[in-house]
C-alpha cells in the first residue's frame, strides 16, 4: 500500500496547534479532553471540586493552590514543577500516573533518599477548579519532603551538575517554608483560614504535638548556641558549661515564637512551669516526628545560616535579618509549633 504524501502545511499547522495547547497549560488540555469525552457520548466522573483557590507566594515563586471539598490541600502539578526548578512536564503528560514515582524523584541517584511512603504519595490528584475545569496537583505536604530529598542528596555530594539547580530551588523553598509550614500557607492564600473551626485547628496542633511526652532527644545543634555566643561577643566554653539565663529567652524568641501561630500557647498549656519556674520537659519533646521535628529542623537550619553570614559581635544585624525573614506569628489560629527554653 502506497502511503500518500503528507501535506506540509497541515503538518505545520498541527505542530503550531500543539504548541499553543502546551503553552496554555495542563488545565486547558484537561478541559479539551473532557469536552471530547462528552462529545463522544461519555459522562466523565466528576473529581472533587476546589472549595478555595489561591496563589501561594514564596519569595519570587508563585504556585497555584487549592483546598478541596474534603479539606485536602493541593498545589497544581504545573506550579509544583516550576517551584522546584523544572520546566518540563511528566513523560505521560499532565496528570499522568504512568510513572510509579514522580519523575523528579525517580532518578537513580535519588532512590536511596526516597522512602516507599514518599514514593506512594506522588500520584497526581485530579480535581475541579471553581469554573469547572479539571486540574492536576500534588498534596501540599509533598513539597517540603521533595526539597529534603534534594538537599540531603546535595549534602552527600551525589547530585549531578545538571541537578544542582533543583537543589538550589529547593533550598530557597525550604527557607520560605521553614517558619510557617506549607499547610498554613495554602490556607492563607486561599482564604480557608478565615472559616476553619477549632476542631480543624486542634487536628493540626495534634499533628505537630505528641499526645504523650516523648523521650528526650537532642534537637538543637551545638552550632546554634556557639554562633549565638559569637554574635553576642561572649566566650564560648562548650555545651557542658551552664549558659546565661538570657539564652533561654533568645531561644524562645528566635525559634518557638516564629515557627507558626498557635503552637506557643498550646505548648505552654501542655508543658507548664512547675517548681522554681522550670518546666518538666523541653518544649521540643512534645513535637511529632513526622511534622513537628522536620519543621523545627528547617527553621534552625535557616537561623544558623543567617548566623554564619553575620559578622562577629553583630547580634543586632543578625536579629534584624530574622525579624524580616521570620516575623513573630502571634496567636492567630494556625499551623502550630512551639515556645520556651530549649
Amino acid at each position: 500500500m502506497i502511503e500518500e504524501p503528507k501535506n506540509p502545511a497541515a503538518v505545520e499547522l498541527g505542530k503550531l496547534g500543539g504548541q499553543k495547547t502546551a503553552e496554555r497549560g495542563p488545565e486547558y488540555y484537561a478541559e479539551i479532553q473532557a469536552k471530547r469525552q462528552v462529545r463522544a457520548g461519555g459522562r466523565p466522573k466528576l473529581p472533587p471540586k476546589a472549595a478555595y483557590e489561591g496563589v501561594l507566594k514564596i519569595g519570587n515563586i508563585e504556585i497555584p493552590c487549592a483546598v478541596l471539598e474534603d479539606g485536602t490541600r493541593v498545589l497544581t502539578q504545573w506550579g509544583f514543577y516550576r517551584a522546584i526548578g523544572r520546566s518540563g512536564r511528566p513523560a505521560g503528560g499532565w496528570g499522568s500516573d504512568v510513572e510509579k514515582v514522580a519523575p523528579f524523584l525517580a532518578l537513580d541517584n535519588l532512590k536511596p533518599y526516597v522512602s516507599s511512603d514518599l514514593a506512594d504519595s506522588t500520584k497526581p490528584i485530579i480535581f475541579r477548579l471553581s469554573r469547572g475545569v479539571r486540574a492536576y496537583g500534588y498534596r501540599a505536604e509533598l513539597l517540603p519532603k521533595v526539597c529534603e530529598v534534594y538537599l540531603r542528596a546535595r549534602e552527600d555530594g551525589v547530585l549531578l551538575k545538571t541537578q544542582l539547580k533543583f537543589a538550589q530551588s529547593c533550598e530557597l523553598l525550604t527557607r520560605g517554608l521553614a517558619h510557617v509550614g506549607v499547610i498554613a500557607l495554602v490556607d492563607e492564600a486561599t482564604g480557608y483560614q478565615a472559616i476553619r473551626d477549632k476542631t480543624a485547628l486542634q487536628e493540626i496542633l495534634d499533628r505537630f504535638l505528641r499526645k504523650e511526652l516523648a523521650a528526650w532527644a537532642k534537637r538543637f545543634p551545638d552550632e546554634f548556641y556557639q554562633q549565638m555566643f559569637r554574635l553576642r561577643g561572649w566566650q564560648w566554653k562548650g555545651m557542658k558549661v551552664n549558659r546565661p539565663q538570657i539564652v533561654g529567652h533568645y531561644t524562645k524568641d528566635l525559634v518557638y515564637e516564629r515557627l507558626a501561630p498557635g503552637i506557643l500557647k498550646e505548648l505552654e498549656e501542655r508543658n507548664p512551669k512547675v517548681s522554681r519556674g522550670e518546666r518538666k520537659a523541653k518544649h521540643h519533646q512534645w513535637l511529632t516526628e513526622d511534622v513537628g521535628h522536620p519543621a523545627l529542623a528547617q527553621h534552625l537550619y535557616a537561623l544558623v545560616s543567617f548566623m554564619r553570614i553575620s559578622k562577629d559581635g553583630d547580634w543586632d544585624g543578625f536579629y534584624n535579618m530574622v525579624q524580616r525573614a521570620f516575623p513573630k506569628k502571634g496567636e492567630t489560629l494556625f499551623l502550630p509549633l512551639a515556645e520556651s527554653k530549649a
